[in-house]
């Protein structure tokens, strides 16, 4: 069994450092990463980035306050089906889609991956049918609930059946925001996605102002810095530092 990972930034946002990390200054533009995972009994993309009208008018797709809040810099070319046919890659023979939650960054490019079957947390899917949570969260189904084949789950789920890629419950980010765990043949990988946006979220436990859940959250951070502790090498959700100079190389990941 092997693994072979894919990286890609579906774009750039923008936003009041602030408001993404408890005493950051200025602003800070991060990445948004997107993922794909090679298996032998098939492919899964990790995350999809922003929908592509988010390249011609981000305030008619997400809405004022949110295109506001994380100013996307998002050209044709950089969405996820492009990424994929850039690297030989057909976008309609992809397996699998693994959200890690249902924002706009992380399940906009979802219908541009029409054949694969939706793996989420139970939690997170309930919650974009809960009003409220919806609008907390500005859930929008034209993002996730567009067709696909959906398998829920509950806690952590063995994607192929080996141990190699497992979801990992990290909730608090969001009701059922869940991160991806892989096992490389020189080591693992944990993709924390906003369970962690930077590696000072969980170094130093500076969090973002706006959360579903703290004591989750730093609950996912201790699942996490276990991890960490115990060998793995975390690949934090938007971390700018982490994803131009990659803190380690490894050659079963391709920037």
């Amino acid at each position: 069994m092997s693994l072979k990972i894919f990286a890609f930034s579906c774009g750039t946002m923008t936003a009041e450092f602030a408001r993404v990390m408890d005493g950051g200054a200025g602003d800070v533009t991060m990445p948004i990463p997107a993922f794909l995972i090679e298996h032998p009994k098939g492919r899964a993309l990790f995350d999809t980035g922003p929908h592509p009208d988010c390249q011609r008018d981000p305030t008619a797709r997400i809405g004022k306050e949110m295109a506001s809040a994380y100013r996307l810099s998002f050209q044709p070319g950089e969405e996820i089906s492009a990424h994929l046919e850039a690297i030989d890659r057909d976008p309609g023979k992809i397996d699998l889609l693994i959200n890690s939650h249902f924002h706009f960054d992380h399940v906009g490019g979802n219908a541009l991956i029409p054949n694969a079957t939706l793996l989420v947390q139970r939690r997170e899917w309930e919650a974009s049918r809960d009003p409220d949570k919806a609008a907390l969260h500005g859930y929008d189904p034209r993002d996730f609930d567009v067709g696909h084949k959906v398998r829920l789950i509950d806690g952590e789920y063995d994607v192929f059946g080996d141990g190699s890629v497992t979801c990992l419950p990290t909730p608090g980010h969001s009701p059922g925001h869940q991160s991806l765990r892989l096992k490389l043949a020189n080591g693992t990988v944990v993709l924390a996605a906003d369970a962690s946006f930077f590696r000072r979220t969980l170094r130093e436990r500076r969090l973002p102002r706006y959360i579903d859940d703290r004591d989750s959250l730093l609950a996912s951070l201790d699942r996490l810095q276990a991890l960490e502790q115990g060998g793995a090498r975390i690949l934090f959700g938007h971390d700018p530092d982490c994803w131009n100079i990659p803190p380690q190389k490894d050659d079963n990941i391709e920037y």
